[in-house]
């Protein structure tokens, strides 16, 4: 097989047989031995790194001695290198660690498979999303994962097809997290008066309709004056979400005031700290909830009973875009920014204000 590779020498030994090495880029008096020949599958490998003064040992040592988790070309393999690229996409503040830490998870459900090729059979995916039956969610979220690593493989010729593609959901389409009505939110509050911190929490949640992953950042850091109006504005977590900003309304300006503990954050612990994490947080509220009979309630369905609210009251859709966070609505796709946000968002949470909650 005839190779036209710079610095690639081809030379015969006294025995009749034939050798290759290559001359180190910008030391070319430096000669490094090749132990693959062309046309073999790592050639480049070898050839590259030998460019660079590295000599590769024989593909059988380095099979040998390698862990069998991070042989080249396996699956394990892929998982590592995916990961170590998305690690540094969140340093680089590309991703959330938040979701990194989800993918790893998931990518757990592969070490059945980790040992043998990356170029798994469809079927095998198959077989192992359909083993988590008991978790369509679940399911369907490792199956998002793994088509999203196969894609970054595919964009890299690391592998040649996406095997996770075209693979349907096991959860059907529901409604999601259930909204809160008005007797949900009156039965919390009667067990949680005001002045306690989970108080407060439900309402940071109703007059902010902010995510559990914002409520645990959001403090006075974040208050600010404009016109005369005391405002809170923060950049939600959620990728893609838009800035938000909406007017500081006196119930939650008086539940932020009520503590005599004043921290980094609104929601402290007992010790008077910020939350560890919004998991810990979402923790605290789990029981906060179940204290009040509430068990099938969630934080998000809180978010969602805002926003209902706001629609059945005569909020517009951007109205209600402004004070979530949004930047598309479904239907027109129209985005909404800056002074027209704060406006809207203005006019939504003085109609919230007034509701009967």
């Amino acid at each position: 097989m005839k190779i036209d590779l710079p610095g690639l020498l081809k030379e015969k030994l006294p025995s009749g047989n034939y050798r290759y090495r290559v001359r180190v880029e910008r030391r070319k008096a430096k000669r490094v031995r090749l132990h693959v020949e062309p046309g073999h599958p790592e050639f480049m490998e070898h050839y590259k790194a030998a460019r660079h003064g590295i000599e590769m040992p024989p593909p059988e040592q380095v099979e040998a001695s390698r862990d069998p988790k991070t042989m080249r070309g396996s699956m394990n393999w892929l998982v590592a290198e995916y990961l170590g690229w998305f690690e540094a996409q969140v340093a680089a503040g590309q991703y959330s660690a938040a979701t990194l830490k989800q993918r790893r998870s998931q990518f757990r459900h592969l070490e059945a498979v980790g040992e043998y090729s990356l170029e798994i059979p469809q079927g095998e995916l198959l077989q192992l999303r359909d083993g988590m039956a008991a978790t369509p969610g679940a399911a369907d979220n490792f199956i998002k994962s793994v088509r999203a690593m196969y894609a970054w493989a595919v964009e890299r010729q690391i592998c040649e097809a996406n095997p996770a593609t075209g693979i349907g959901k096991l959860l059907k389409k529901h409604a999601g997290a259930k909204p809160w009505t008005v007797v949900d939110l009156q039965r919390y509050r009667k067990i949680h008066a005001p002045g306690t911190m989970a108080h407060l929490a439900l309402t940071l949640f109703m007059f902010t309709a902010c995510r559990i992953s914002d409520v645990v950042h959001l403090g006075r850091d974040n208050e600010f004056e404009r016109a005369g109006v005391r405002g809170l504005g923060w950049q939600p977590r959620k990728k893609g979400s838009a800035f938000v900003e909406i007017p500081m309304l006196p119930p939650l300006y008086r539940a932020t005031r009520s503590s005599n503990v004043v921290g980094a954050s609104y929601l402290l612990t007992e010790k008077g700290v910020p939350f560890a994490s919004p998991e810990a947080f979402r923790n605290r509220f789990r029981k906060w909830c179940d204290a009040a009979g509430l068990q099938e309630l969630s934080s998000h369905g809180i978010r969602k009973a805002a926003g209902n609210l706001l629609a059945q009251n005569g909020c517009s859709q951007h109205e209600i875009m402004a004070i979530h966070g949004h930047t598309e609505a479904k239907t027109s796709e129209i985005y909404t920014r800056g002074a027209e946000r704060w406006k809207l968002a203005g006019n939504a949470m003085r109609t919230l204000e007034d509701m009967e909650w």
